[in-house]
């Protein structure tokens, strides 16, 4: 059994599609490009996917990721080509790896996301970051499905900055860009939770929503921020084989 590992996004309008949406869309596009699926057993068996944090409806995100497991062995990148031939645009799969490692969702630590505030001078967007980054804790509340829940925003925030909106971006107005990283904590601090503390400790209410996208998702690095990609193991790993069988080939008394 084979286990394939894949990216995807969600573009344009298709960031309003919920989870449940790209769950039968996928399904679909499987069917349509007669992938060879592992199935689970008993009374309704389903196909083999395991999805991994997903981002909640109305963001968009280019850094998705999922699992899936094979019947038969089949190449990464044709597998990646017939699947994103056959989802809407928007939704693209736009990368493939033989998983090779172990223990992927936990190397799912951190989300890097980008919101852009229309109406919000870059200024007052940098005071706001300022005010909640020299805060100890922002206390901010969501509706989940047990209630109103209130917990911290600032502890999972490991980076914050305001950037000026790029020069080709359509539009007269003010437009102020922050760039986000947040460790995967439980309960989640999402970026909207971000916007809620940026109102408590400096006021900033953008006139209209802020547009939300995931840029990347993976390993923190606790010194630099950055997050790596997490599906460089499995490359790795996959170089290392190539490289051993290669090295097998050419020694002596190996097959040329």
């Amino acid at each position: 059994m084979q286990r394939i590992r894949l990216r995807y996004t969600k573009r344009g309008r298709l960031r309003f599609t919920s989870h449940r949406d790209f769950q039968r869309a996928f399904e679909r596009a499987l069917r349509r490009s007669e992938v060879p699926m592992a199935y689970s057993a008993g009374f309704t068996p389903h196909p083999k996917v395991s999805y991994a944090n997903a981002a909640p409806t109305g963001t968009g995100s280019e850094a998705e990721y999922l699992e899936i497991q094979l019947a038969e062995v089949r190449d990464p990148a044709r597998l990646r080509e017939l699947l994103d031939e056959s989802l809407p645009a928007g939704l693209d799969i736009v990368d493939a790896v033989e998983a090779r490692t172990s223990s992927f969702a936990e190397r799912l630590e951190a989300s890097v996301w980008e919101l852009r505030l229309d109406g919000v001078e870059l200024a007052d967007a940098e005071r706001a970051v300022t005010a909640f980054l020299a805060a100890e804790t922002v206390e901010v509340e969501r509706r989940t499905k047990n209630g109103m829940r209130t917990f911290d925003a600032r502890g999972a925030v490991c980076r914050l900055q305001a950037l000026a909106a790029p020069a080709d971006r359509p539009g007269d107005g003010p437009c102020a860009i922050l760039r986000l990283v947040v460790r995967h904590v439980t309960p989640a601090v999402r970026p909207d939770d971000v916007l809620s503390g940026l109102r408590a400790t400096a006021d900033l209410a953008p006139p209209v929503p802020a547009a939300v996208t995931r840029l990347a998702q993976g390993l923190l690095d606790d010194e630099t921020g950055t997050v790596t990609d997490p599906l460089a193991p499995d490359r790795d790993a996959a170089t290392a084989v190539s490289s051993t069988t290669a090295g097998a080939a050419m020694a002596p008394g190996g097959r040329s």
